[in-house]
């Protein structure tokens, strides 16, 4: 709660009034500072957010093209009828936009940390975990903001291509999976800021790509059904998928575009999502988490 002062007028006996503005505004006020601090970034580095759009687009028009003809989905839920793979892996893409954006915004956090921003962050007169909060619900919201960008220009596009190279879901689904988007966004979110926690330079983001993003992202359903890696006898690589946190976001995105709910993805990704970000918070702690150890060094 912020306190200010008022000294009295000369040749008055001194009063002090304090005037107080209340902890939601005070909340207010650093969320408004925070997300106006990203969405800046943001708007002002063109490059990020056409790569973010690019990325998908080019899995879209090249690899699904290329592949139409050999994979298929079968009657599966959350699917009623048969699906064409370009529809199978609009969700996979939609969980593209969130996982790399996730990335990026730990990227973001080594560099402050680097250039002491982070410092001055961090010393504001909040709970540590409600700023981290903060800056987790921006990097949501521009990544929601980036999947739904790619949306309609894959829903363009399709209007340029054959019919059997259409993507679409239903309008409905447009609708349905905002909030499955959230959820996802947050949890790989959340995941960004625990990695930047032990990212100490920006050189060692490659490594990070290497060993958590195309993992996470080639062991999940995103370009093909997980029954298929167990038709092909692919077990192992089956049952790594189920523990993925990856692939319950997408499933989740997935089933909620057809006007579904997957009970299990959402407790899985709800789970991650609160594990990621404890951890994160304490590892930012000073006193206890990773930054004292680095700290020493």
């Amino acid at each position: 709660m912020s306190l200010q002062a008022v000294a009295a007028p000369r040749g008055v006996e001194h009063v002090t009034t304090v005037r107080r503005v209340s902890a939601p505004m005070h909340l207010l006020y650093a969320l408004k500072a925070i997300s106006g601090r990203e969405t800046g970034k943001f708007i002002r580095q063109k490059g990020r957010w056409a790569s973010a759009l690019v990325r998908p687009l080019l899995w879209l028009v090249v690899f699904a093209a290329g592949f139409r003809s050999l994979l298929g989905v079968s009657i599966v839920p959350p699917y009623e009828t048969y699906t064409t793979y370009q529809e199978y892996i609009i969700p996979g893409l939609l969980g593209i936009v969130l996982l790399f954006y996730g990335m990026q915004s730990s990227l973001s956090m080594v560099y402050d940390r680097e250039m002491g921003v982070m410092r001055l962050l961090l010393t504001a007169p909040l709970p540590r975990w409600v700023l981290l909060l903060f800056k987790l619900l921006a990097a949501t919201f521009l990544s929601i903001l980036q999947a739904y960008a790619f949306l309609l220009i894959a829903w363009a596009f399709s209007f340029f291509v054959p019919t059997s190279l259409a993507a679409r879901i239903p309008w409905s689904g447009w609708v349905y999976i905002l909030l499955p988007l959230a959820a996802g966004g947050l949890m790989l979110s959340s995941l960004g800021l625990l990695l930047s926690v032990y990212i100490r330079q920006l050189e060692n983001f490659a490594g990070t790509m290497n060993f958590v993003i195309f993992p996470m992202f080639f062991i999940s359903p995103a370009l093909y059904p997980l029954w298929k890696l167990r038709e092909s006898g692919a077990n192992y690589i089956y049952y790594l998928a189920q523990v993925n946190p990856y692939t319950h976001a997408i499933e989740l995105i997935r089933w909620a575009a057809y006007g579904k709910m997957n009970l299990v993805s959402l407790a899985v990704v709800a789970g991650f999502t609160i594990v990621f970000f404890v951890a994160a918070a304490i590892g930012y702690d000073p006193q206890r988490g990773m930054l004292r150890y680095i700290g020493r060094q």
